[in-house]
């Protein structure tokens, strides 16, 4: 067992230095790209900014008029305009925007102006950071009236030097770890006796649900019933996954929202209900079966059975 380990661990030294020249032609490769990923990173900040539009039009109950073009003014400034004129809760705004610029790389500070379309007057600010006890968040709870609005959110100019450095940085860590795993001493693996295999500590479970008559498959993303198989959508396999997990159990209409419009893109032109209400035609098979809407909650799912 020592000479296979030593054999081993001698492969291993032998290709180090080729995997050292690798990884220093990815560091200087990061370096010189580097330029090009920060431009898909701003690209990718637009569809983001884009996003906050289409969310808060959801929130105002709009789910038909379009968000325009995001356009980019001077300096590291964009604004963000609307078809119609909408309302808006400041603590919705707020969160949206803190919980999709949290997915820029770029955006760790940013101010956020609400304009008047008329006058351009200031209708509600604030200011996001960093180091949170910087942020300037001021008048939550007070909704604000239907009009028509500009949404202005600007970042500070991008740092190049700083940004390089932390690719080099980041690279040398990397460099260092892969170093430490091809040098450490490999620890032999345990071999069963006869022809058995190692059998993984962590078995999936299984993953058939059974909803009255129905057998709800997630890995197929189907509904089986008196031999007849429906296809669901991988959105409609979430929800209603989330539902199987918790028969009788109202869920409420923000979690839902979360896990169709954050978590799988958006759905464009159609409400929360109208999407629950193509999940409950494919249950209509089984009648003690259904969605159920518990007014000003969200929805359950309920399974009755058969007198």
């Amino acid at each position: 067992m020592m000479l296979v380990t030593g054999n081993l661990l001698s492969g291993k030294r032998r290709y180090l230095p080729a995997l050292i020249l690798l990884l220093l032609v990815v560091v200087i490769w990061a370096a010189f790209s580097m330029a090009d990923g920060d431009d898909f990173k701003i690209a990718r900040r637009e569809v983001l900014l884009r996003r906050i539009g289409h969310e808060l039009l959801l929130q105002s109950g709009d789910s038909t008029s379009r968000v325009l073009p995001v356009k980019k003014t001077g300096g590291n400034e964009y604004k963000i305009s609307f078809e119609n004129a909408f309302a808006f809760h400041p603590d919705s705004l707020v969160r949206t925007t803190q919980r999709l610029l949290s997915q820029d790389p770029l955006a760790g500070d940013y101010v956020v102006n609400v304009l008047n379309c008329a006058n351009g007057s200031v209708a509600y600010g604030y200011a996001i950071s960093k180091n949170k006890k910087d942020d300037i968040i001021t008048c939550l709870g007070r909704k604000q009236p239907k009009a028509c609005y500009v949404i202005s959110v600007r970042f500070p100019s991008p740092d190049s030097n700083t940004a390089t450095m932390g690719y080099l940085l980041g690279s040398l860590v990397f460099l260092a770890l892969m170093g430490y795993i091809f040098l450490k001493p490999v620890k032999p693996q345990r071999v069963l006796p006869g022809n058995q295999s190692a059998i993984p500590d962590d078995l999936p479970p299984a993953s058939i649900f059974t909803l009255g008559a129905i057998s709800f498959d997630p890995e197929a993303r189907k509904l089986m019933i008196n031999g007849n198989t429906t296809e669901l959508t991988k959105t409609e396999t979430r929800v209603l996954r989330m539902f199987a997990s918790a028969p009788n159990v109202i869920i409420e209409r923000s979690r839902l929202q979360k896990e169709i419009w954050e978590d799988e893109g958006v759905i464009v032109g159609r409400s929360l209900d109208m999407f629950i209400s193509k999940l409950r035609k494919k249950l209509d098979p089984d009648p003690t079966v259904k969605i159920a809407v518990i007014r000003g909650k969200g929805y359950r799912l309920e399974i009755t059975t058969s007198s």
